[in-house]
């Protein structure tokens, strides 16, 4: 499957390409609300307010984040799935809803995300990161892959839970490097950053815009990408896929319809989708957040749903998780 990215020359294209199209007939009547299940000052909260200034004036109404945070996105996804399908409700799903909880042993999910929600476009992959506390004195790849050989279990890493994309990463990373690092899950994001800055856990996967604040205070050290490129805001910093090839962790953010959501509306949406992605101060916003714009068709983000749940799958099946 092919990922585009817009940015720089390829935006200017897309632009270009979007200038030559007919204006959109009007096919939304009213505001539009926009579900989003995670708290604020986040990269999902932060990205929904993006997007819903930037495709305000495609749909040609208000597009209002509406937050509804618990069990991990799915009252928000809920929502969503049984919304009238007049695409006036739409939300944003992170990977882990639409690929790793359908396949987590032991998850009860409250809808079904295949036949529930309505695929609509892919908006963007979150830049993956591993850092460790300042005070480790493992500060490479090659560093803790060889003592973590030598030390089987003494390393630790920090996660925001059991089956979150943080746990899954350094799991995928335990089995192409062949070691052994202990998990210590916390209840969020937050508290896990914490107690790697008090020197209570040694190492963490995670999304980068999540981590700024505390690498610029020197609380914490990256030590390289797990994305399939890096970032601009570290351009020396190495990949993981330097030393594991193959190794490649993308956390993604997609819209999603309601159930039912006619072929007309999921196309009238991801071409708004699309026009606002590509403004550039949109990428702009977005190379500052540490996010890459991934926007495709629907086809396109099914393929991505099915492939990613298949890999995250394997992981999960081969380091014996469930859910807590």
């Amino acid at each position: 499957m092919q990922r585009r990215t817009f940015a720089g020359a390829s935006a200017a294209a897309l632009i270009g390409s979007l200038a030559g199209w007919p204006a959109m007939a009007q096919k939304i009547s009213g505001d539009v609300r926009f579900l989003c299940g995670f708290a604020p000052g986040g990269t999902a909260d932060l990205l929904c307010r993006i997007m819903a200034e930037a495709v305000t004036p495609e749909v040609g109404q208000k597009v209002i984040v509406d937050t509804k945070t618990g069990a991990s996105g799915f009252i928000a996804n809920e929502i969503v799935a049984n919304a009238p399908p007049d695409g006036r409700t739409i939300g944003l799903a992170a990977m882990a809803a639409l690929c790793v909880s359908p396949v987590m042993p032991g998850q009860k999910l409250p809808i079904n995300v295949d036949t529930d929600l309505t695929p609509i476009a892919n908006i963007a992959g979150v830049t993956n990161m591993l850092v460790v506390g300042k005070h480790m004195q493992y500060r490479t790849i090659p560093e803790i892959i060889d003592f973590a050989k030598k030390n089987p279990g003494k390393l630790t890493y920090a996660s925001a839970g059991n089956g979150t994309s943080q746990h899954l990463a350094a799991e995928l990373f335990k089995k192409m490097a062949g070691i052994n690092i202990l998990h210590v899950p916390y209840r969020g994001g937050a508290p896990a950053i914490q107690d790697m800055i008090s020197g209570n856990c040694d190492m963490m996967f995670g999304n980068m815009p999540e981590f700024l604040g505390q690498i610029g205070g020197g609380g914490l050290i990256p030590v390289a990408f797990g994305s399939p490129k890096p970032s601009p805001l570290f351009p020396n910093l190495p990949l993981i896929s330097q030393f594991l090839p193959g190794f490649q962790v993308v956390n993604w953010f997609g819209v999603f319809g309601s159930k039912g959501l006619p072929a007309d509306l999921v196309d009238f949406w991801n071409k708004a989708l699309r026009a606002a992605v590509a403004k550039p101060d949109v990428q702009k916003r977005f190379a500052e957040s540490g996010m890459d714009s991934v926007i495709g068709s629907p086809a396109e983000f099914k393929a991505t749903i099915m492939a990613d749940r298949k890999k995250w799958e394997d992981v999960i099946k081969s380091a014996g998780i469930r859910a807590d």
